[in-house]
C-alpha cells in the first residue's frame, strides 16, 4: 500500500503554490530539476540519478519510468513503485499508468500494480489513451479498447488524466493531427509528432515546420527561436514548456515571447507538477 500518496485535493493545492516552480527533465544523465518563475529560467541541477525512458506530470507529482523501475516524485522524494523497468508512463485519473517492453500495461493506486491489459510497441500514455504500435486504445472500465488510428507518435488527453471533464484529446500521427470526437477528426494534414493540451482549451504540437499553437480554434505557427526540434511539451497554469533534440529548455507564458536555455543534455521529455 502506498502511504506517501497524497490525495487530489493536497495535489492540486500543491500544484496552485505561487512563485518559483520547477521543471523536471529527463535527460541521459537522470532527472534534472530546472528552477522556473513565470518565463524566466533559473538554475537547474541533477535531481535524481537514472536511466529514463520517459516522463510524466500531474498536480503534485511528477512519473519517471526507468530501466530500473518507475519512480514516483512527490514533495521531494523519488518513491520506487516496484513496477520492474518500464518504458512508457503516464497519468490516468491522477494515478499512474505504466507500460513495460513486453506492452503489459498497469495501473498504480493504494493496493498496488494492477494490470489493464497489453499492446505491442506502447509508445506513449496519457489519461485513458495509450498510443501502441498498432493503433490507440483508451482504458475503459480498467480494460483496454482500441479505437483505431494508426502511426501515432504522442496523445494528450487531459480529461482522462485529471478526472475531470473539461478538455479535448489529440493525437500526433504520420498522417497529421487529429482529434477525439464522433470518432478521430482532422484538426491538420501535416505531419504531427508531438502534442500536449491542457483542460482550459490551450494546446501546442509540433509538425514538420515546427511548434504549432492553438489559438482561438485555429492552429498557428509558434516558432521557437532555435534551429532545433521540440520533442516534448508540458504545461502548467501558466507556463508551456518544450524541450529539444538538442538539449535546450524552452518556456513562455500567454503574455510573454519565447525563453530559452541550454542544458547541454540528451533530453528524453518534460514534465511539471
Amino acid at each position: 500500500m502506498a502511504d506517501f500518496d497524497l490525495s487530489i485535493d493536497e495535489k492540486r493545492v500543491y500544484a496552485d503554490k505561487s512563485g518559483k516552480k520547477t521543471a523536471y527533465v529527463a535527460a541521459s544523465v537522470g532527472v534534472v530539476s530546472v528552477d522556473v518563475s513565470d518565463d524566466l529560467v533559473g538554475g537547474f541541477r541533477i535531481d535524481h540519478k537514472c536511466d529514463p525512458r520517459d516522463i510524466a506530470g500531474s498536480p503534485g507529482e511528477v512519473a519517471i519510468a526507468t530501466a530500473e523501475d518507475v519512480l514516483l516524485l512527490q514533495d521531494d522524494d523519488y518513491h520506487e513503485l516496484d513496477f520492474g523497468p518500464a518504458t512508457s508512463v503516464g497519468f490516468h485519473q491522477n494515478r499512474v499508468v505504466a507500460a513495460d517492453e513486453g506492452g503489459r500495461i498497469a495501473r498504480f493506486d493504494d493496493e498496488g500494480w494492477t494490470d489493464i491489459g497489453t499492446a505491442e510497441g506502447v509508445r506513449t500514455i496519457d489519461g485513458s489513451l495509450v498510443a501502441a504500435a498498432d493503433g490507440v486504445y483508451r482504458i475503459t472500465d480498467g480494460e483496454l479498447t482500441h479505437v483505431g488510428l494508426p502511426d501515432v507518435a504522442d496523445i494528450s488527453d487531459p480529461a482522462g488524466r485529471l478526472g475531470g471533464s473539461e478538455g479535448t484529446a489529440y493525437a500526433a500521427a504520420e498522417s497529421g493531427l487529429y482529434r477525439l470526437g464522433n470518432g478521430w477528426m482532422s484538426e491538420f494534414e501535416d505531419s504531427a509528432s508531438v502534442v500536449a493540451a491542457m483542460p482550459d482549451g490551450r494546446a501546442h504540437a509540433v509538425g514538420s515546420e515546427g511548434v504549432v499553437s492553438l489559438e482561438d480554434g485555429v492552429w498557428v505557427a509558434d516558432p521557437i527561436p532555435l534551429d532545433e526540434t521540440v520533442i516534448a511539451v508540458a504545461h502548467d497554469a501558466r507556463t508551456t514548456y518544450a524541450v529539444t533534440d538538442a538539449g535546450s529548455l524552452c518556456l513562455r507564458t500567454t503574455e510573454s515571447d519565447w525563453r530559452t536555455q541550454v542544458l547541454g543534455l540528451d533530453t528524453v521529455g518534460i514534465a511539471v507538477r
